[in-house]
């Protein structure tokens, strides 16, 4: 990518995608365009095709999807699996029809199999079935890789996918029905601390283990693979070509016990903290191995304790959530 050249991260205004808008514009990309949901539906074949001939953009940044917690995933399951599917298709058929020359689609790590082997791999993709609740949007989200691999194999494009583990910062979603866990454990200690609440509810057991990976991080290595690393990169000299997504993750977890109580800390609540052993704990072990990225010369830099503390300084000065 040259520094003028024509960029468009889809999603730009959510965690992934303005986290993505900093690190590009950090390091003096100039031309990146954007379109809120109002502006562009990107489930709207129709509108899609007419942005596409209208910008013209020269690189992409599928950085936009309908995501969730477990229980948003586990309840709005059509919608889930509908929305995501609709978007992807429309910007990655497009980024082929106008000749994009590079597009990186994001994913998540709950495309893996429920009982992967710890940490998980990448060619552990497809081997076992899926984790139940997230399962719509997980198919969604290998749809999505096996769209960018056979389009590269088909039609000679140059597209990756990149599976993010669980993501934290600036801008994320508070929603306590639909945000994913540890935005959701500052919300409830921060509310319990202000409200004087002797304790705070927890769903599950708090024993079950995610990896958590600062945005900044996430996005910084979107841009790397982006300017260092094309499709042809990643397929070296296999007959079938499969598996070529990369994970982007720290290599490190942290039980859900673990992760309230560090936001306790942080957040200053004094009160206790009860785990409500008869909501689901889902997958019990989730863990990447990031090693596939780190060979090829991104590492993370932010540690949890620093992310969560800048995260929760966020939280404060923007009331737009609470």
């Amino acid at each position: 990518m040259n520094k003028t050249s024509k960029i468009y991260v889809a999603g730009h205004r959510g965690l992934v995608g303005s986290a993505i808008v900093k690190s590009l514009t950090a390091k003096g990309y100039t031309n990146i365009i954007g379109k809120t949901h109002g502006e562009l539906d990107l489930t709207c074949q129709k509108d899609v095709q007419e942005f596409f001939e209208k910008e013209k953009p020269e690189y992409v940044f599928l950085a936009a999807a309908k995501v969730g917690g477990i229980v948003a995933n586990n309840t709005y399951r059509a919608d889930f699996i509908y929305e995501n599917l609709a978007v992807q298709n429309n910007v990655i058929y497009q980024s082929y029809v106008h000749g994009v020359k590079k597009l990186l689609f994001l994913g998540s790590t709950c495309i893996y199999p429920q009982n992967a082997p710890q940490p998980m791999k990448e060619d552990s993709l497809l081997t076992s079935e899926l984790e139940y609740t997230n399962e719509p949007y997980a198919i969604a989200k290998i749809a999505g890789i096996k769209m960018c691999e056979s389009y590269n194999l088909q039609y000679g494009t140059n597209f990756i996918s990149v599976m993010p583990t669980n993501l934290y910062g600036p801008n994320d979603n508070f929603d306590l029905e639909t945000s994913h866990v540890l935005p959701a454990l500052i919300r409830k200690i921060h509310e319990a601390k202000v409200n004087q609440e002797k304790e705070v509810e927890i769903w599950g057991s708090g024993k079950p283990r995610r990896e958590f990976l600062y945005s900044e991080d996430m996005a910084d290595a979107c841009v790397f693979l982006m300017e260092n690393v094309d499709f042809k990169d990643l397929i070296g000299d296999k007959k079938e070509i499969r598996n070529t997504h990369i994970n982007i993750g720290t290599g490190e977890d942290i039980s859900i016990q673990e992760l309230a109580e560090l936001i306790q800390k942080i957040v200053g609540y004094e009160g206790k903290l009860v785990y409500n052993t008869s909501k689901p704990d889902g997958t019990m072990l989730k863990r990447t191995d990031p090693s596939k990225l780190n060979a090829l010369g991104w590492k993370h830099k932010v540690w949890l304790e620093e992310g969560i503390q800048t995260v929760y300084g966020w939280f404060l000065k923007d009331n737009r959530h609470i």
